[in-house]
């Protein structure tokens, strides 16, 4: 009797299961089919969520989902910067930019705030000496707020004397607001971040916890790199906050620091970071937008990529740029796994006769990157693309330059994750000057750089292809 009772409770425990398990994988797959995502992907994520169900389900909704366009732009902002636009009688000057360039100056302004600004004062950094002491020479001179998100700020002696001067400042009464990533400094002590409170700074992690009402969030990180002064100088490109650039002289990157209307782009993007961070301690924008001087005739927009909109605003932008150049587009990233979007328009570009180069490191400083990257080579030299890697060391530079005209400096990295999944930052200057000197500068990088040469290429051990096949599988969640 007792043996045809455990049948029994064994049969009833499978049938559960078997319908929670139904249940389960039909709901993912529903899920996945409603997004509308790259039909290629989503079947092969529903072949493997069907064959390895509870692994793939985990992974699936912590790292798979795809929350484009479901972060909110709180009222409160939207109100807000109204009331900025109002003040500052921003308009559209579009019609001032090439008329080659007209379309993605349009295209881009479909982002939120992502003005066109002109006559800012606008200097590209290399080295991170200059940047450093002139980042802690002008917080010590702030009169009203330092605004300041990094993806890594670190506990070291850089870390620790910029985070001193952050206090010191507070202490004097300037409101300072910090935002970090909780991922990437997860090893930083919570005493770090107290003591920078019990000193006055406001202090706020990008996402409060792991999950942000029902979605994860640990898949989408702030990668900015972002400073505000007093509205009126601003800080952003690809140099963190650490001893990584003095422990590694042969490290090279590219800053940039912006006075005057330029820095409206990166204080617009600070702001509704902070609101959605759950920080709703600014009451009225308007003392955060002075008005400013008038430098130059640069025009200069940024544009931040984020989850408040339906649309991949960089992500096309970077598309249209390689689509619409004319002579050539230099580029420059320390990682390179481009997705289906960029792969396409680097080859129609180089197949095109444009001048296409792309300069990455020789060595990465994540190993496992490295052949998967190798596995996108062939493809894209094949169309004419040329690749050059940087020899003397790990080059983080993220900068692109085309036709004397347009060039960029960067947060993003040519990889899946900066444009599908983390919170980047690009900037865009519609200037002649800017682009000559950030073309001399990739030039000047190009002599320590050694070129891939396809045959060669081509004979590489088919165990090493093999290899880099396998690692470019996992290049989404690199």
């Amino acid at each position: 009797m007792s043996q045809h009772i455990l049948f029994i409770i064994e049969q009833i425990f499978e049938a559960g299961f078997l319908t929670i398990y139904a249940i389960i994988v039909l709901f993912s797959l529903a899920v996945m089919i409603s997004e509308n995502r790259d039909p290629i992907r989503s079947l092969a994520r529903m072949v493997t969520i069907i064959f390895v169900p509870i692994l793939w389900v985990l992974l699936f909704y912590v790292f798979g989902r795809g929350h484009r366009g479901k972060e909110k732009i709180p009222e409160f902002y939207t109100k807000e910067m109204k009331q900025v636009l109002k003040q500052l009688h921003i308009k559209d000057t579009a019609e001032h930019v090439h008329k080659g360039y007209q379309p993605l100056v349009r295209l881009l302004k479909n982002h939120p705030n992502a003005w066109i600004r002109e006559g800012s004062d606008i200097e590209i950094i290399t080295s991170w000496e200059r940047k450093f002491w002139q980042l802690l020479e002008d917080i010590q001179q702030a009169q009203h707020h330092i605004h300041m998100e990094y993806f890594r700020f670190d506990n070291d002696a850089i870390g620790t004397k910029v985070k001193e001067a952050l206090m010191q400042k507070a202490e004097e009464g300037i409101e300072v607001r910090f935002l970090y990533d909780n991922a990437a400094n997860w090893m930083i002590p919570a005493s770090f971040y107290r003591e920078m409170n019990t000193a006055g700074v406001k202090v706020s992690p990008f996402f409060k916890g792991i999950f942000k009402g029902r979605q994860s969030t640990i898949n989408y990180r702030n990668h900015r790199k972002v400073v505000v002064i007093d509205g009126k100088i601003g800080y952003m490109g690809g140099m963190n906050v650490g001893d990584e650039y003095h422990s590694s002289p042969t490290r090279r990157d590219t800053h940039m620091r912006i006075q005057w209307e330029g820095v409206y782009g990166l204080q617009a993007s600070f702001l509704l970071d902070w609101i959605n961070s759950w920080e709703k301690d600014i009451q009225h924008f308007e003392e955060y937008f002075p008005k400013c001087k008038h430098y130059s005739n640069n025009r200069i927009q940024i544009v931040p990529r984020g989850n408040y909109a339906q649309r991949n605003s960089i992500l096309q932008a970077t598309t249209n740029i390689l689509n619409n150049a004319k002579e050539y587009c230099y580029i420059q990233t320390p990682y390179f796994l481009p997705n289906t979007e960029i792969t396409h328009a680097l080859c129609v570009a180089g197949l095109s006769g444009i001048d296409v180069r792309i300069m990455i490191p020789k060595k990465t400083d994540a190993s496992y990157v490295d052949p998967a990257a190798h596995s996108y080579y062939e493809e894209v030299m094949k169309a004419g693309v040329r690749i050059f890697e940087y020899l003397p060391g790990f080059i983080h530079a993220k900068t692109l330059v085309v036709d004397d005209y347009l060039s960029s400096v960067w947060s993003v990295n040519m990889d899946f994750r900066s444009f599908e999944h983390h919170f980047e930052i690009n900037s865009y200057l519609y200037d002649e000057v800017l682009a000559k000197e950030n073309k001399k500068l990739f030039e000047e990088d190009l002599k320590q750089c050694k070129e891939i040469d396809l045959k060669e290429w081509k004979t590489r051990p088919w165990r090493k292809k093999f290899s880099e096949s396998i690692m470019r599988l996992f290049a989404p969640l690199m």
